[in-house]
């Protein structure tokens, strides 16, 4: 699913990200990225959807040279990818139910399926009596909710997320995690950045440790027991 070549990222006067990252994460695998605060874990991310390009070094998602794609390519690339910001990145106009069916209804879906598909995902994560508040009525916790619906709601062959129980307690996080494990049991590849020690504890089958942008730990359970990447 996603292959990273000798990838660096590198900003302004010489400030480097990333160095040198090669590795594997295959279809359906649940796979956490750790590290301090500037270890690299969100420009990792932010490589893999082509929000940024690498300085160095090839990605491959789904067998596609991510580097090389252009607009329509990477439009099409984000259309099977499932995104969770930090920054939520919700519309100040619309409800929390208007934003997660938004993005089914741009890639074709009709408005009345959007809206019950939305309505059903918002329920899971504890929001339904809340789907008509816009953003700013909506505490942090609510929009990363909505956020994560967003996310959800086409099914998307890899999910990208950033800290997505950052602003969540315990047990919204749990929710949560167990609708990332539901898009995983069907198929999905779950690439999760997070602090989160006792998540990665409970959940990470591989967990991908970056520091000062060097990738110092490959640790996976399916490889120790003996599985080939």
């Amino acid at each position: 699913m996603i292959e990273l070549h000798h990838v660096s990222k590198t900003y302004g006067a010489g400030f480097r990200a990333l160095n040198d990252i090669s590795l594997v994460i295959r279809n359906g695998e649940l796979a956490f990225l750790t590290g301090a605060s500037g270890a690299g874990k969100s420009t990792l991310l932010k490589l893999m959807f082509r929000d940024e390009e690498p300085s160095a070094g090839q990605i491959l998602i789904d067998g596609k040279n991510v580097t090389r794609l252009g607009s329509r390519g990477v439009a099409a690339l984000r259309r099977q990818i499932g995104l969770v910001f930090q920054q939520f990145k919700l519309l100040v106009g619309l409800t929390a139910l208007e934003n997660v069916a938004l993005a089914a209804e741009v890639i074709g879906v009709g408005k009345q399926a959007s809206r019950t598909k939305a309505y059903h995902l918002l329920r899971e994560l504890g929001l339904h009596e809340r789907y008509d508040a816009t953003p700013v009525a909506l505490s942090a916790g609510e929009q990363q909710r909505v956020a994560i619906a967003r996310a959800l709601i086409n099914e998307p062959i890899l999910i990208l997320a950033d800290e997505p129980t950052g602003n969540l307690d315990a047990d919204t996080a749990g929710e949560t995690m167990a609708l990332l494990l539901k898009a995983r049991a069907r198929g999905a590849t779950v690439v999760i950045a997070t602090h989160d020690a006792g998540m990665v504890s409970r959940y990470g089958d591989r967990v991908i440790s970056l520091r000062r942008g060097e990738l110092v730990d490959d640790n996976s359970r399916a490889h120790s027991a003996g599985d080939q990447p």
